[in-house]
């Protein structure tokens, strides 16, 4: 009897060890060896620099960026307090104004007049998108050379009217108001091809239907246009919106923050606190603050304008 009961016994013992190995052995399933490369990509440098720059926010830096002591909120109460900082942020916020509506509306209206098949609009077109292959510091000096108190073409026009040199760029009433200018220029390239997208995915029989009942240009505008390309119109405010918040070139080629601090944005005081003031701890907080408006400030336009987009 018992030497029946091991002959029974071993075989099934063999066979549940064949079976651990083979577990064992089973390689990973092919989403996660896709997917592995780019998670680690993702963590490495995406979530770990996050983390790391809201642990340094709560701490006092060396000139080398180590931690020397913990400060807790102080590096943000610090900022709040400082007149130079709510400059700064009110700067950012009238940039935003001024630059963010203008380049959707000019955007829009270069879309819709060149969105024809009339001869020759193939060079218009190529006009109106020709800003996306121009670099911010290019673009820089020439708006340079435009802005220059002395040898300035706009300067020339001014007197040309009677009218007294301005300084564009060295005028704290006309320095944002300039470098909005040249943000508008450079920005309308990319939003005018988005937007030309969307017209150009609106099939033809809508209009059919607005001539049918007599309806205008602006008609057609109101009603059909803007309704069918509000995907793309969403598109355009958002990823405009947060440029605008993190718009630092321009400023650094044209300004360096001044005159008085009248063009110092969020993302220019950050690089100046960072790396060259080397005073990491604020910077880091200021990259926070960043990150929290630029978040509140999309939810915010999500949750506003996703009630008028219209998917077809």
């Amino acid at each position: 009897m018992n030497n029946s009961s091991v002959n029974v016994t071993a075989p099934s013992a063999v066979m549940e060890e064949e079976k651990a190995e083979q577990k064992v052995k089973k390689p990973l399933p092919l989403w996660v060896i896709y997917v592995l490369p780019s998670m680690l990509i993702f963590l490495i440098f995406v979530i770990y620099p996050f983390l790391k720059n809201i642990v340094t926010s709560a701490f006092a830096t060396s000139n080398t960026g180590s931690l020397t002591s913990f400060v807790g909120l102080s590096n943000y109460i610090d900022l709040f307090t400082d007149p130079q900082y709510l400059q700064i942020l009110k700067n950012t916020v009238i940039y935003t104004v001024l630059t963010v509506p203008l380049t959707v509306v000019i955007s829009l209206m270069l879309a819709v007049l060149s969105c024809t098949d009339r001869p020759g609009m193939g060079i218009f077109r190529t006009i109106f998108s020709s800003t996306m292959g121009i670099s911010v510091a290019a673009g820089s000096v020439f708006w340079n050379l435009l802005f220059h108190p002395t040898a300035g073409l706009l300067n020339h026009v001014v007197q040309f009217f009677g009218g007294e040199s301005i300084g564009w760029l060295t005028d704290s009433h006309y320095a944002l108001i300039s470098i909005s200018v040249v943000s508008i220029w450079m920005n309308i390239g990319f939003s005018y091809l988005v937007l030309m997208g969307g017209l150009k995915n609106i099939d033809d029989s809508h209009y059919e239907s607005v001539e049918i009942v007599g309806g205008g240009f602006f008609y057609r505008l109101r009603k059909v246009t803007i309704p069918l390309i509000s995907p793309s119109l969403f598109f355009v405010v958002t990823t405009s919106l947060i440029n605008a918040f993190q718009s630092f070139g321009l400023i650094d080629m044209l300004t360096s923050g001044g005159p008085n601090n009248s063009t110092n944005l969020m993302v220019y005081r950050l690089y100046n606190d960072a790396f060259v003031n080397f005073r990491f701890g604020s910077a880091s907080a200021q990259g926070v603050i960043l990150f929290v408006v630029i978040f509140l400030v999309s939810q915010l336009q999500t949750k506003l304008t996703e009630r008028m987009v219209t998917y077809q």
